[in-house]
């Protein structure tokens, strides 16, 4: 069967969770003799076979980023049903993120293909997104809703995600949404020492140390993080892998609480461009705990990349975070009560910091315990995430929206 992969992310253009799943999925379909998989991506030229990329039109880029984004999805969905490569018309079209269901869905009406959507976030449960679009985010959250109640079937990458989805979108069957979780490639997501690489960033190899990886965003709960690291021990070193923030405005509310951090505690290293994996593995794998601090995340590939390098997590019992971080077995869960208005702001922040700060210190406290907590996220990340297991789960989903 010819599938065909709508993406605003694909290599080498990725900078979140969306961008991986897409990519290390893609990689484990066409490792399959009964799928043909076609990648349909923005931004520039890439070499790859079987792949094609779609820059925005020249006459929507001073226009909101909704309507450039819109532009780019009306191209690739007139690719699916007519492929530039005069190859035959997709059996299928599955969709990633907000950014491409408008391509997928237009692909579905055009082609009379079924459309498959993976749900990796939710506009409802992200309003924040409207300082980055402004009205752009009604298109955004037109589009979203318009695929979600049309698809063939809705993957959602956790069982709380799937729970958000009916929760958020009533009116889709539930019948119609199946659960698959993100995975990970634990070879090339692995304990590798490099001492000399982390001093080169301004690392110091052998310090206690707390990682942060992600995106200067509302949903990853990094000014409360901030706030909690003030509450370490001071031996702690704390390394904030933190950048593509969505505003400026977000940006420089970053830069100032680190600014702040600094002036009470040393040992803050803040590495803001997007690293290659090599040194975010190097990162990881002499850390002592990972740190995830996220007001919404849906699973976090993020978690799962940490737990590959042998690293102890801990992360915020929200949405798909607790189907991936075992409490007390690899790594802690801190509780989080959340007010219902989609922001996903905590009910009473200062007890969030307090409790995020006392996992944190209980997690550096005891180095041994975080090893072992440590050695069972590998173990768990290999057993239960592998990407091909995933992708055959991915295909019986492909079958079943054939079938009707």
């Amino acid at each position: 069967m010819r599938i065909d992969i709508l993406s605003k992310e694909y290599p080498p253009e990725i900078y979140g969770g969306a961008g991986v799943h897409v990519a290390e999925l893609t990689r484990a379909l066409r490792r399959r003799d009964d799928v043909d998989v076609r990648v349909r991506a923005f931004g520039g030229d890439r070499d790859e076979a079987g792949t094609w990329s779609y820059a925005e039109d020249a006459r929507l880029r001073a226009a909101n980023a909704a309507l450039a984004t819109m532009g780019v999805d009306l191209a690739m969905a007139a690719d699916v049903v007519a492929s530039p490569d005069g190859a035959p018309a997709a059996d299928l079209v599955h969709s990633h993120t907000w950014y491409a269901n408008l391509g997928g869905h237009v692909a579905s009406l055009l082609g009379g293909v079924p459309h498959v959507v993976s749900a990796h976030s939710l506009e409802p449960l992200r309003p924040w997104k409207a300082e980055q679009l402004g009205g752009g985010y009604r298109l955004s959250s037109w589009i979203e809703r318009t695929a979600y109640l049309s698809a063939a079937r809705i993957i959602a990458v956790s069982a709380g995600m799937r729970a958000d989805i009916l929760r958020a979108y009533p009116d889709v069957d539930p019948e119609r949404v199946e659960v698959v979780h993100n995975g990970i490639d634990t070879q090339l997501w692995r304990p590798v020492q490099d001492p000399d690489a982390l001093r080169a960033l301004g690392i110091d190899p052998d310090a206690p140390t707390v990682v942060f990886v992600g995106r200067i965003t509302r949903q990853k709960g990094l000014p409360y993080l901030l706030r909690a690291l003030a509450q370490l021990p001071p031996q702690v070193q704390v390394v904030l892998c933190a950048g593509a923030p969505d505003t400026p405005e977000i940006k420089a509310e970053a830069e100032g609480l680190i600014a702040e951090l600094r002036t009470e505690r040393e040992g803050i290293v803040w590495i803001s461009e997007m690293l290659p994996r090599e040194k975010v593995v190097a990162i990881l794998s002499a850390a002592t705990v990972f740190v995830c601090p996220s007001v919404y995340e849906p699973l976090g590939i993020v978690n799962l990349e940490a737990m590959a390098c042998g690293l102890p997590v801990v992360g915020t019992a929200t949405g798909g975070i607790p189907e991936v971080v075992l409490d007390g077995t690899t790594g802690w869960l801190v509780p989080i009560e959340q007010v219902d208005d989609g922001t996903g702001t905590p009910v009473d922040p200062d007890r969030f910091v307090s409790d995020l700060a006392a996992a944190l210190t209980d997690a550096v406290s005891d180095p041994e315990r975080a090893r072992r907590l440590g050695a069972a996220g590998r173990e768990r990340a290999v057993e239960h995430f592998s990407w091909d297991a995933i992708a055959e789960t991915t295909v019986g989903v492909y079958r079943r929206a054939l079938a009707g």
